[in-house]
């Protein structure tokens, strides 16, 4: 079942959370989220000062925010929180479910522990660009649910990467994942 746009109205650190077990489907590949960050008006988001680029994080939710980093990588994010208060939930890691070989082939990579296990890499592995930027959830890009991850199951640490707001601990993993970016 897809998951509606009320589900991303809502704070982007419940979002985050909330994500880890859902389903995200694309091009013939799909995984299961494991690992997420949220990011919200703070000094380490694109947010904490309103331009063009994070107007989208404004003026949305439930929509595809796709940027360009370091001159080579995409990352995927899902806009959160409601109009008028920014909020956005980075995808970190993905568990590969279908169309493997076709992500080996794009990452050109045959380690399934090393093909979403990166912002980068999802996008890589699923072929997401940005022209992907500010569609809607469910209609290029599918967000399916399918597994309730349990509190107990649910490590929270500190983002990745990142110097201002460094002590928030908005970043949510699924405990003994062998498919996450970076374990504490």
């Amino acid at each position: 079942m897809k998951l509606p746009p009320s589900f991303f109205k809502q704070d982007a650190v419940t979002v985050a959370k909330n994500l880890l077990g859902k389903i995200i489907k694309y091009n013939a590949c799909s995984g299961m989220i494991v690992e997420t960050e949220a990011y919200q008006d703070d000094p380490a988001s694109h947010a904490f000062k309103r331009t063009k680029r994070s107007e989208i994080m404004y003026a949305s939710y439930a929509h595809w925010y796709i940027y360009f980093i370091y001159g080579m990588y995409h990352c995927l994010n899902i806009t959160t929180n409601g109009i008028d208060t920014p909020g956005a939930v980075l995808i970190r890691a993905l568990q590969p479910l279908e169309g493997i070989e076709t992500m080996k082939k794009r990452r050109k990579n045959d380690n399934i522990y090393n093909l979403c296990s990166g912002p980068g890499k999802i996008c890589t592995a699923l072929s997401i660009d940005k022209s992907h930027n500010a569609t809607k959830i469910n209609e290029k890009i599918g967000i399916y649910d399918y597994k309730i991850i349990l509190e107990k199951d649910i490590v929270k640490t500190r983002r990745v990467g990142i110097s201002s707001a460094a002590d928030l601990e908005w970043r949510f993993y699924v405990k003994g994942s062998k498919f996450v970016s970076r374990p504490n």
